[in-house]
């Protein structure tokens, strides 16, 4: 208890809005994610697509290979701050992304065939020593929702099985895939029966092939057993290098967004204004959508005081969800949002010049939190002209 009593002493002293990452909850991710490498074999990747907090990547690159990128910035951010290997995949590529990865990446993965054969020679007369990829589309579906379904009707994503007929395969070495949107490891065990049927004559010509991401491995309900077994079966059938590149599983449950209620009004229910925004610092509760959970709170009519927890943007949907409490909440409460770190700090945008959340770190067992950044009017300005 007294752990978490650090916590949520620490995460009171935040200015606000702030993001604050427990860097323990990091280490705890990743010594589960070390194990999987360990029994199974395989590299693991983050994605910085989903958590890019780059302060804290002394600590992630201890364990982790690399990262995986889907454009040039976030690949030179790999490069200049993780280091380890540096994957790329995007939808498309100009030719001015091809000359900025080559300078940094290890492996670039194609999303078409097209792509492959209009970069195919640029890569390989600069002489680089770049792995390609392609990615496929396993034509199975395993996300919950179609807006992160890779593999959904029509999706613009991954090569299907029908176009690799008489394609020139020279210079790919491996495979990559991407189904999953935080799922266990039955959904894997699926999505390989799948890729497997489809691909299966390919496969033994690679050298890798990619998991993709998706994988909730750092949740208490996932099954670890199955799958570094998954894994370590498709590694002895095919003599494969197996990549894994989850993004939510190694900063799952070790981040906040703290926030300060800035007024209360009503309209047939209260409503709390905060200082923070689902539209500016949490787009995926509208995108998604769904309800964060907050530090002290029920659902509505499950406490005694019931409110519906707003943001201060002129968008009249700028609504996080419906909450309660023990104590009726005024201007100045604090409200803590948990499961803060993946998704979010990546996401932020300056939407009404409402600013930014600041960035901490804190390390509970040493009652120490630390602002990292603040940011201000000169952000807001300079991502215009």
């Amino acid at each position: 208890m007294a752990g978490k009593d650090n916590l949520n002493s620490l995460l009171l002293q935040a200015p606000t809005p702030c993001f604050v990452v427990d860097e323990e909850a990091l280490e705890r991710n990743i010594a589960i994610l070390a194990a999987v490498q360990r029994r199974a074999g395989c590299r693991i990747l983050l994605a910085l697509k989903a958590f890019a907090m780059w302060s804290v990547f002394p600590l992630l690159k201890e364990t982790l290979k690399g990262v995986c990128a889907s454009s040039p910035h976030e690949a030179r951010l790999g490069r200049e701050y993780f280091g380890g290997e540096v994957h790329a995949f995007a939808a498309a590529y100009s030719e001015e992304d091809i000359l900025k990865l080559i300078d940094v990446c290890d492996h670039i993965v194609f999303n078409s065939f097209s792509q492959l054969e209009r970069f195919r020679a640029l890569i390989e007369q600069s002489g680089a020593d770049m792995k390609i990829g392609l990615r496929m589309n396993p034509e199975h579906s395993e996300a919950p929702a179609t807006l992160y379904d890779p593999c959904a009707p029509f999706s613009r994503l991954g090569i299907r099985r029908e176009e690799f007929q008489g394609k020139d395969l020279s210079g790919v070495s491996g495979l990559h895939f991407h189904t999953l949107c935080e799922q266990n490891s039955d959904a894997l065990e699926r999505t390989l029966a799948a890729f497997e049927k489809r691909f299966s004559d390919i496969i033994p010509m690679m050298q890798w092939i990619n998991f993709g991401g998706g994988h909730h491995i750092t949740r208490s309900d996932y099954d670890v057993d199955l799958l570094c077994d998954l894994i370590a079966g498709f590694a002895e059938r095919y003599g494969k290098v197996i990549y894994l590149e989850p993004g939510e599983a190694v900063a799952l449950n070790a981040g906040y967004l703290v926030s300060t209620v800035l007024d209360i009004v009503r309209n047939e229910m209260d409503i709390a204004i905060l200082d923070t925004s689902a539209a500016a610092h949490m787009p995926d509760v509208l995108e998604m959508p769904y309800r964060p959970e907050v530090v002290s709170a029920g659902g509505p009519g499950q406490l005694q005081y019931s409110y519906r927890l707003a943001g201060l943007s002129c968008l009249a949907g700028d609504v996080i969800g419906d909450y309660s409490f023990d104590e009726p909440l005024r201007p100045g409460a604090k409200i803590v949002f948990t499961d803060m770190a993946h998704y979010t700090m990546v996401k932020t945008n300056t939407f009404n010049g409402i600013g930014l959340p600041s960035i901490a770190v804190c390390r509970p067992s040493k009652d120490h939190i630390e602002i990292i950044r603040r940011f201000g009017y000169e952000d807001f300005k300079n991502r215009l002209s």
